[in-house]
């Protein structure tokens, strides 16, 4: 019997049950979220969730990826297309408004919630990671129109950008508690009537 064909095969779809995983994360966040839980919502045995993902943590980081993938890149897209780093950051905002809304999955970002509470440091950590991440790529953004003259230098290309991240945060908390997206619409046109000021 060759090394291959020992063993049983998974007998579930891996890609569908890591989205379940992301979506359980999602809602609950790390800590809030057994195995249990874990191994209902992926419907496999706790031996399966382990042969194919890992323990807990690194599943997590498995569906951190899987949702920066499939629900996180409006930033990207919003930087790379946008002509000034005013309309990026009018996009970012409104688009952060519509995702974090969506009736179809849980409210709010999971990588804004999901580490609350947290006593896990690497997963806190991961998280603040990819937080500061992004508003790293929207200070070099910001950086730009500022070297070009188009925002004054006095505005700080990292102070901006932590403003944005810190109204980012808040809207997907304000999702999370209920928050419409038609009232996250709004706080997004309040946050941008001050850029130009």
């Amino acid at each position: 019997m060759s090394t291959a064909s020992r063993g049983r095969p998974r007998s579930f779809d891996r890609d569908a049950a890591l989205e379940q995983a992301m979506l359980l994360f999602w809602a609950h966040g790390y800590e809030a979220t057994s195995i249990a839980d874990l191994t209902a919502a992926m419907d496999i045995g706790p031996p399966s969730l382990y042969a194919a993902f890992g323990d807990k943590a690194t599943l997590f980081v498995e569906a951190v990826t899987n949702f920066g993938a499939r629900y996180g890149g409006f930033v990207a897209r919003a930087l790379a297309e946008e002509p000034t780093a005013e309309a990026t950051v009018r996009r970012i905002l409104r688009e952060a408004a519509t995702e974090y809304t969506r009736p179809d999955r849980p409210h709010g970002c999971l990588v804004i919630n999901a580490g609350v509470n947290t006593t896990n440091v690497e997963i806190a950590d991961l998280l603040r990671g990819m937080r500061e991440r992004n508003i790293e790529s929207i200070a070099a953004r910001i950086q730009v129109d500022i070297d070009a003259g188009i925002l004054p230098e006095h505005f700080g290309a990292h102070t901006l950008a932590r403003y944005v991240g810190t109204v980012m945060q808040g809207m997907s908390q304000a999702a999370t508690d209920g928050a419409s997206r038609a009232e996250l619409e709004k706080v997004a046109e309040l946050a941008m009537r001050g850029w130009g000021a």
